[in-house]
């Protein structure tokens, strides 16, 4: 495939986790990066390894569309446009459904949810001017394809993520645009370790390839939905779980 130099990207919630495998894999491919988090310090840090004059740290909240598009015009004011927007920023506390408060549940969906849509609408302008741009979103196996108990409301942040897409893809596919998702199995963050190694345990063992995927992994999957060569692709999710779905039974 072909270069991203001289292009753009920005990840949200890309201060570290699969935020920083995408970004760093994007940077190694050519693109100048926005790294988008509430960790200003992880994220300056994050940038400064991906050099100075390649990488830009933005203090964003997702949840408040304000920040977001104030994040996007920083963008903008730097490299001078948005090529690639990665809407990664999300979380996934462990609780189970007969204690989860209407609290919880409103504070994923507005972080995976609404978050995706106020970074999808902040970068749309800039794309639909440059009638080039594309989207990847950061879903999950989990509640798209399947399940885990404890992660109810999780699971239905990521499926509700798939389907502002689909209709996002059809409003913007005369721009130029394009919006696809990633959905990641079990990757190898520091989130992911405090779960324990019971979890771990379970969660390895119904992998059939072996092993934990890392950030880069979800990164170059990332890569491939976000370059040129995949202009005819819209609407459309990319499994990276290392074969976990696959089996009938475990």
């Amino acid at each position: 495939m072909q270069s991203l130099d001289g292009q753009v990207a920005v990840i949200t919630g890309g201060a570290k986790g699969i935020g920083l495998g995408i970004a760093t894999v994007l940077r190694a491919e050519g693109a100048d990066v926005v790294l988008a988090d509430t960790d200003l310090a992880a994220a300056e840090a994050s940038a400064a390894g991906l050099g100075a004059d390649h990488a830009l740290a933005v203090p964003t909240d997702v949840t408040e569309r304000d920040s977001v598009a104030s994040m996007a015009a920083a963008a903008v004011e730097r490299f001078g446009r948005i090529d690639i927007l990665c809407a990664n920023a999300g979380i996934y506390p462990h609780i189970d459904l007969a204690a989860l408060t209407a609290a919880q549940w409103d504070l994923v969906m507005d972080i995976n949810v609404r978050g995706a849509l106020f970074a999808i609408q902040a970068c749309l302008p800039q794309m639909a001017a440059q009638h080039y741009g594309r989207i990847v979103l950061t879903s999950s196996i989990t509640g798209s394809v399947v399940g885990q108990p404890g992660y109810g409301h999780y699971g239905a942040s990521k499926a509700a993520m798939l389907g502002l897409m689909r209709s996002a893809a059809l409003e913007v596919a005369g721009d130029g645009i394009t919006i696809n998702a990633v959905l990641p199995g079990n990757i190898a963050t520091p989130g992911f370790a405090d779960l324990g190694e019971d979890h771990d345990a379970a969660m390895l063992a119904a992998i059939p390839l072996g092993y934990f995927g890392e950030p880069a992994d979800v990164g170059w999957a990332v890569r491939f939905l976000a370059s040129p060569e995949a202009r005819y692709i819209t609407g459309q999710t990319l499994i990276t779980d290392g074969g976990q779905v696959l089996p009938e039974s475990n």
